[in-house]
């Protein structure tokens, strides 16, 4: 009998846990190790993990990342002043961005995943880096304004997920009406150089033989879907395929590389001269009226987060004010290797941002 209650109240913790977690109620307080050789007898540090993590001064739980290869979404949220913003993160893993959202200053974050598979080393992380920030699992990444009913975002981060999911267009437009007026969204996805408006699909595993890889969209379809839903670009940054060295290769038979753009949020399309098309399907598609909860986005507040300084106009468009994102990939040096640790996939005690 004694068994039988012990196993219902293993069960029970459980699904408290994961209630918790699903629902964004904090968990209790665990107990994590204090020192090297306790880490060391806990497992952390052999557990697979994403991101490489400083857990203890000196003692970093190692990632599938290359400690040279540039994370260019981190980057892009260093240009965000986050002073008092709220901030939402996509695809959370085990909570680099929101650490880093945090320490800059965010007043409230919200880190998501699909499942809970990082669960156990997101307190972790919370408890060595002293902050605390929400969590949800959010199942698949569409309809997350549904999802997320009642909230709004100064700042958006949508990396390392649209070519995940079997329609990049459709996550896009669940996370726009969560996204406050004027708000910023860090958008970040595997591209292909090329100058047509295509996606290319990982038929046979061509691009990456990770099974939950789709899409890879090109620079100008990634460009035009973005000005489509009335973001606009404003800053980006490119590493191209070849300088990733991780154990799963990205190159195939086509040039691509991985693409991180911060954008605003827009009252209106921002159509090039001469493409009324974007115009009209944005004044009468159906799909686009109701696949985006417009009216919601138009009752969001202004939000407090903005670039802390003035973007790089080199390879803005003349008649609309944001970024060529073709121009500006072809026209800039792309990143291959960073020279220093708080450009990459690492996450240390002492880093800020």
């Amino acid at each position: 009998m004694r068994a039988t209650n012990e196993q219902n109240v293993s069960l029970l913790e459980r699904a408290r846990n994961s209630l918790a977690y699903r629902t964004g109620v904090r968990v209790r307080r665990r107990r994590f190790p204090r020192t090297a050789d306790e880490l060391g007898r806990s497992g952390l540090l052999r557990t697979w993990w994403y991101y490489s993590v400083e857990l203890l001064p000196g003692l970093v739980a190692r990632g599938v990342y290359p400690d040279d290869l540039p994370n260019i979404p981190r980057l892009m949220l260093r240009r965000c002043e986050l002073g008092g913003a709220a901030c939402l993160d996509l695809g959370s893993m085990e909570g680099l961005i929101p650490v880093l959202m945090r320490r800059g200053g965010a007043s409230e974050v919200l880190a998501t995943d699909a499942v809970d598979h990082c669960r156990d080393k997101l307190e972790a992380v919370q408890h060595y880096y002293g902050v605390r920030f929400d969590y949800r699992s959010v199942g698949l990444m569409y309809g997350l304004d549904r999802k997320l009913k009642g909230r709004s975002f100064d700042l958006i981060h949508c990396s390392g997920l649209l070519y995940h999911v079997f329609s990049p267009l459709a996550v896009l437009c669940g996370l726009r009406p969560l996204l406050k007026r004027g708000g910023l969204l860090i958008v970040s996805t595997n591209v292909v150089l090329s100058d047509g408006y295509a996606m290319e699909f990982n038929n046979g595993g061509r691009m990456q033989r990770e099974r939950n890889t789709f899409w890879y969209l090109s620079v100008p379809l990634f460009d035009y879907l973005l000005r489509y839903l009335r973001l606009a670009p404003l800053d980006c940054l490119f590493v191209p395929h070849e300088a990733v060295r991780t154990g799963e290769s990205y190159v195939f038979d086509r040039p691509s590389g991985y693409l991180s753009v911060v954008c605003r949020a827009e009252d209106g399309p921002l159509a090039a001269a001469g493409d009324e098309w974007m115009r009209g399907s944005a004044e009468s598609s159906w799909e686009y009226l109701w696949s985006v909860d417009w009216a919601r986005a138009g009752r969001q507040p202004r939000a407090v987060a903005g670039l802390k300084a003035e973007p790089d106009r080199r390879f803005f468009r003349r008649e609309v004010e944001c970024l060529d994102l073709w121009e500006a990939v072809r026209g800039r040096e792309p990143l291959t290797c960073a020279s220093d640790p708080a450009d990459t996939h690492l996450l240390r005690l002492a880093d800020r941002a």
